[in-house]
């Protein structure tokens, strides 16, 4: 069977290759009925369209942007805060029609996704200050966007006001008159984040170090000093493991603050199991104001964050860090100054539901 090109078909329709090649690469070059007829002609023949790497090679891009994880890719299809992130990003970048690649910090023998995979770009998500990944990324120079990750003065970056909103969840159990108060947040490598020196605290992911910092700046001001417990892992089973060991002790906190919702539904399965009311014995304060939150009998309070324009902004920073990349690279000396780099904090609010209540008597 002889090969299909694009002379192929420009014979058939009776054009020149190059309008061909415009009815796939540009086609704003072209009226809509050439353009469809050149595509049918195409179909027919059993045409394709041009071959993805050799037209990425031509243009210098990629056409796809990544996102990086530092959890697991499972991770981004299972947790409902990520998959709201990336599908508000897919819906962004929707209309220029630059795919979306997601990223793992996993390194695992010759494969390091972030310094082999070709990309025009990248958000790095909430990962470790510490990745190897990122460092790859920032090695090739290549336009990032920072979300929920401690600002840098030359990236764009997107975060929430994580500290104001854990200072918001905080309050609300003290105010329910709750003084026994645990602290349910993640291990970081494995080790249990206590804040208590400089270098550690550098090494805990920012929204994680902020929401840590906000709890118990409200808790010390008032005179209490939290229980904190560390899961493993973000899961519902490393959940549940770490809420027992905050509620199995004699000296069982009334409230609990949880930095996630998944940590917070880990919590109220853990209380069920050891025969305690939510929130009659133990009131539970989530993060994030995930879909789970409003699933749950009762309703998790919870501090509710935009996860949907956090992704869209975070697209809309990324296409303008690659279109400011494009222009220096084209730019002579006379070119103006590059635009100032934008950080974004969205806000934060309490959302009350049915988990808290003032403490037993």
């Amino acid at each position: 069977m002889a090969r299909v090109t694009l002379q192929t078909i420009a014979d058939r329709v009776g054009v020149s290759r190059m309008t061909v090649s415009n009815a796939f690469s540009r086609p704003d070059q072209l009226s809509s009925d050439l353009r469809d007829q050149i595509l049918a002609a195409a179909q027919e023949l059993g045409y394709v369209g041009p071959d993805p790497a050799a037209r990425a090679l031509a243009r210098g891009t990629a056409g796809a942007v990544g996102v990086l994880l530092t959890d697991s890719l499972r991770y981004a299809f299972t947790d409902e805060v990520a998959t709201g992130f990336l599908g508000a990003i897919v819906d962004e970048l929707a209309p220029s029609g630059v795919a979306l690649t997601l990223l793992t910090s996993d390194e695992r023998g010759e494969a390091v996704p972030a310094r082999d995979v070709a990309v025009d770009g990248a958000v790095v998500y909430s990962c470790l200050p510490q990745s190897n990944a990122r460092d790859w990324l920032l090695r090739r120079h290549l336009p990032l966007v920072y979300v929920d990750q401690d600002p840098d003065p030359e990236i764009p970056s997107i975060n929430v006001d994580d500290r104001g909103g854990a200072r918001l969840a905080a309050t609300h159990l003290v105010e329910l008159g709750h003084r026994r108060i645990g602290v349910l947040t993640l291990a970081v490598a494995g080790t249990r984040v206590s804040l208590d020196d400089d270098a550690e605290s550098a090494a805990v992911p920012h929204p994680q170090r902020e929401r840590l910092l906000g709890t118990l700046e409200v808790l010390r001001g008032h005179g209490i000093e939290p229980a904190i417990e560390h899961a493993e892992r973000h899961g519902d089973e490393e959940a549940q493991a770490a809420a027992h060991l905050l509620l199995a002790g004699p000296e069982r906190p009334t409230g609990v603050l949880c930095f996630s919702d998944v940590l917070a539904l880990g919590v109220i399965r853990a209380a069920h199991e050891l025969g305690l009311e939510v929130p009659g014995d133990v009131s539970v304060v989530g993060f994030d104001d995930s879909p789970v939150a409003a699933r749950n009998e009762p309703g998790i309070t919870t501090v509710r964050q935009d996860v949907a324009a956090k992704g869209r902004l975070a697209a809309v920073e990324l296409t303008a860090a690659i279109e400011r990349a494009r222009e220096a690279d084209a730019a002579d000396a006379s070119a103006p100054p590059p635009a100032e780099i934008a950080h974004h904090v969205l806000p934060t609010e309490l959302v009350i539901r049915g988990t808290t209540a003032p403490p037993p008597i």
